[in-house]
């Protein structure tokens, strides 16, 4: 997927002027939110299992080579390949190597990040192989031509009215009076265009939540069953993920499981979760014939050991940005690459560049939130003011930044300067301000623009706090 992150402040202020999209925002921020409360406060030891999982996650990341290699070996073991790819354009070559050498013409994929990140489907299409979304929120972005905007509600920022349009638009071998009124209506006619691509697809293609090093098997977790037949049906199937979901053990892998759908959803745990060891063995009533795993770094390795490396605990579960105000406010699209909200701010510089994605650490509001909600204890707003001053002294800051942060810096080093400053400064405004607040300031378009700022009234904090620490 090519990255439009670089144009963010544009994509959000479109966002910010949609109605439909304003309405799905509306109603998604009031969803899971809430679901996630209720699910955490049916579990006591919720929180203890954040730990845990935290703890886990360090531990891999910090030994990352070793259970790599223990799970390439086990897959190995149990009749499986698996393939090493250093950037998106390996990864692409070894997909489409795999799928000419098995003169694949058909692929049903289930839903994965990575694929999105490598720009798998626009590779495919130029090959002459084509590739049917089957998680149904993909399968309606991919008919539109879009981009999932949640990472794990894709197609969130849709109403079912907007659905209805795209399925008449382009399911015109059907009767054009049948009933789309209901999201039931939605769900059995696609699953009905779904059902000839799961028996005829030469390959599945689908993520991976996790890895087990122990076992070499790959975990997938879904509410459709999509993943279950994208995997099994076809007679090969290829998955593709990430190098940092390894997990040494089954038992590290169900404590994941227990942090996952409650974060992600308010679920206990998802209507599927389907591990897959290897090829399909003798006695096997079904499975695939070929299991191959691809194994993207992609700029991940580059994290490790670095102040960066906590990012790489991420489970996917979206929990960050179902809390997001920001998210709230412009959704997923306007992030313009495949990872939105405080993940995708944290993740996306070290992905595709601080240049491209300088933007996305700053279109936050710091207030700790998605820290709050991460089931394995991200640091993200660290993270994200370290983007800042990797943006500052790369000098991608604009010049106005640069300036103002070096007239603070130069204040902010002293102290009766700056009090001196600021005492004049909230008596100057305040009587300017007489009506209560200002329409308009030098420096501060960003938010005048859209509200009035409110005028200083009373003394600063600075000197009020040292009244009262002194009487």
């Amino acid at each position: 997927m090519q990255p439009h992150s670089a144009d963010f402040p544009a994509r959000a202020a479109d966002a910010l002027t949609d109605p439909e999209l304003r309405r799905a925002l509306t109603k998604f921020k009031t969803g899971f939110p809430v679901n996630r409360a209720r699910a955490v406060a049916n579990l006591p030891e919720f929180e203890a299992l954040r730990d845990a999982a935290k703890a886990v996650k360090d531990h891999t990341l910090s030994h990352l080579d070793h259970y790599l290699e223990a799970f390439e070996a086990r897959v190995r073991d149990s009749g499986g390949h698996v393939h090493w790819a250093r950037d998106a354009a390996e990864a692409r070559s070894i997909i489409l190597r795999l799928a000419t050498e098995r003169d694949a013409r058909l692929i049903a994929k289930g839903k994965s990040m990575v694929s999105e990140e490598i720009g798998l489907n626009a590779a495919l299409e130029a090959a002459g192989i084509k590739a049917v979304e089957t998680d149904l929120g993909e399968y309606i972005l991919q008919i539109r031509g879009e981009v999932p905007s949640h990472i794990v509600a894709p197609a969130l920022h849709l109403s079912k009215e907007q659905v209805a349009a795209d399925f008449r638009r382009t399911h015109t071998h059907l009767p054009p009076d049948r009933p789309l009124d209901q999201p039931t209506d939605l769900l059995a006619e696609a699953r009905g265009e779904l059902r000839d691509v799961f028996l005829n697809a030469d390959i599945g293609i689908t993520g991976a939540n996790f890895l087990v090093a122990e076992t070499g098997s790959t975990i997938i977790v879904t509410n459709e069953g999509n993943g279950d037949l994208t995997q099994t049906l076809p007679r090969c199937h290829i998955v593709l993920t990430g190098i940092e979901k390894v997990v040494p053990t089954l038992a590290d892998a169900t404590l994941m499981l227990r942090l996952l759908a409650r974060s992600a959803t308010g679920q206990e745990i998802t209507a599927y979760t389907t591990f897959s060891t290897g090829p399909r063995r003798a006695d096997d009533a079904d499975g695939p014939r070929e299991f191959h795993v691809v194994l993207l770094d992609n700029g991940r390795s580059a994290l490790l050991g670095t102040e960066m490396q906590e990012v790489l605990r991420c489970i996917r579960c979206g929990a960050c940005m179902n809390h997001c105000p920001v998210y709230h406010a412009v959704g997923g699209h306007a992030y313009g690459w495949v990872y939105p909200g405080p993940i995708g701010a944290a993740l996306d510089p070290a992905l595709i560049g601080v240049k491209e994605a300088r933007h996305l650490p700053n279109a936050s509001t710091f207030c700790g939130k998605c820290e709050s909600v991460c089931p394995v204890k991200i640091p993200l707003p660290k993270i994200m003011h370290r983007w800042r001053e990797v943006e500052f002294e790369k000098r991608l800051s604009p010049p106005s930044v640069r300036q103002g942060l070096w007239a603070w810096g130069l204040f902010a080093k002293r102290p009766r300067l700056y009090r001196l400053i600021t005492s004049i400064a909230m008596r100057v405004m305040g009587l300017m301000g007489k009506e209560g607040s200002f329409k308009s300031l030098p420096l501060a378009g960003g938010w005048t623009d859209t509200r009035d700022f409110p005028a200083p009234q009373g003394r600063t904090f600075q000197s009020m706090y040292k009244d009262r620490r002194h009487g």
